[in-house]
């Protein structure tokens, strides 16, 4: 397969729950595309864990179609139920079987007499063939999560979809076994969907990115791409720090305290948003600078500085610089805007 071809669409999809009277999917879209990992990335409630599930098909759409390739999973009155899909899922708990060694676990729904070998197989692409004849409770919480990681790959799915799968675990670990999953499912050449709420982990695991907002995917794209290049101050906000500076376009530009900035595209009068990540400052030390420092502080790779106008007044503004810094609380600034940090949206 090629790396661009769509092995799964999601079209439209819609989820009402009677009961709260709200959408979870509002017409979502999304596609998967073959032997790239997908990172669905929205806050709590955005519908991102219901469009996995949808996915799965553990939940029934209300409308809107979900297909793989030309067969209708869900949509015009079809519904395959979960078993019958090829997809391959970890849950947030691994959900494994107590009763089960790690080789049951992993061989556990595969058929045919070389299902022992299959899970075997997959056991030791997870460097964990030594653990087979170990229960759940005598693994790591990163050796359960392996082994589900495992299992789901085992009967060869058409899609891997995995939900927080990394939440529970300590940030050592999870920067491990995140590492590893991403190893893994490239090995195994899958297509796969990982859910999460974490902007960082998001970014770190994903080919292409999806980001999610009230039922809705707003934005997809390359992780460079979308942090870069924001489609909204929602999409901005969802990978992290964004300055956002309301302002109206006059000849091409749109004006902010820290100078003009290009908004070509727009229409002559039209009110922008110029969303500024915390990169973009530039910061120099000038006796008469127009900003002041406010505050200083490490945050390990990098400073962040809080400044606000000279003057005085509630609004103020962080930037994010390389250390060492020769600048400190107290000083008078003067700021410049890097624009590849930076960009024009509608309001």
């Amino acid at each position: 397969m090629s790396q661009t071809q769509t092995v799964l669409s999601v079209r439209g999809a819609q989820r009402r729950y009677v009961k709260k009277g709200q959408a979870a999917l509002a017409s979502a879209d999304l596609d998967l595309h073959a032997g790239r990992i997908t990172a669905l990335l929205g806050p709590s409630g955005s519908g991102k864990s219901t469009l996995l599930r949808a996915i799965a098909g553990l939940e029934r759409l209300d409308g809107g179609e979900i297909r793989l390739g030309d067969t209708v999973w869900s949509g015009h009155g079809a519904h395959i139920p979960p078993e019958t899909r090829r997809v391959g899922m970890v849950f947030q708990d691994y959900a494994l079987f107590p009763h089960l060694d790690a080789l049951s676990n992993v061989a556990f729904g595969l058929k045919g007499k070389d299902a022992k070998d299959i899970a075997q197989a997959q056991l030791e692409a997870a460097e964990l063939g030594h653990k087979a004849k170990a229960f759940p409770h005598e693994l790591s919480g990163g050796e359960q999560q392996r082994v589900a990681l495992a299992r789901a790959l085992a009967p060869s799915p058409a899609v891997v979809l995995l939900d927080e799968p990394f939440s529970g675990l300590d940030r050592r670990l999870r920067h491990e076994l995140r590492d590893r999953t991403v190893q893994t499912l490239k090995a195994a050449g899958a297509t796969a969907m990982i859910v999460t709420h974490d902007a960082e982990e998001a970014m770190a695991v994903a080919d292409e990115l999806a980001l999610m907002d009230a039922g809705r995917v707003i934005q997809t794209g390359t992780p460079d791409d979308v942090w870069m290049r924001p489609v909204s101050a929602v999409a901005a906000r969802l990978l992290g720090d964004v300055e956002i500076i309301e302002s109206t376009v006059e000849t091409g530009r749109a004006d902010t305290p820290f100078g003009a900035v290009d908004a070509h595209g727009f229409d002559e009068g039209e009110t922008v948003h110029a969303l500024i990540r915390p990169q973009a400052f530039g910061l120099s030390l000038a006796k008469d600078g127009a900003f002041t420092i406010t505050r200083r502080r490490s945050a390990g790779t990098h400073l962040v500085f809080e400044f606000a106008p000279a003057e005085g007044g509630d609004t103020h503004w962080h930037a994010h610089t390389a250390s060492p810094s020769p600048l400190h609380e107290g000083d008078r600034v003067s700021v410049s805007l890097d624009p590849a940090y930076l960009s024009v949206v509608r309001r």
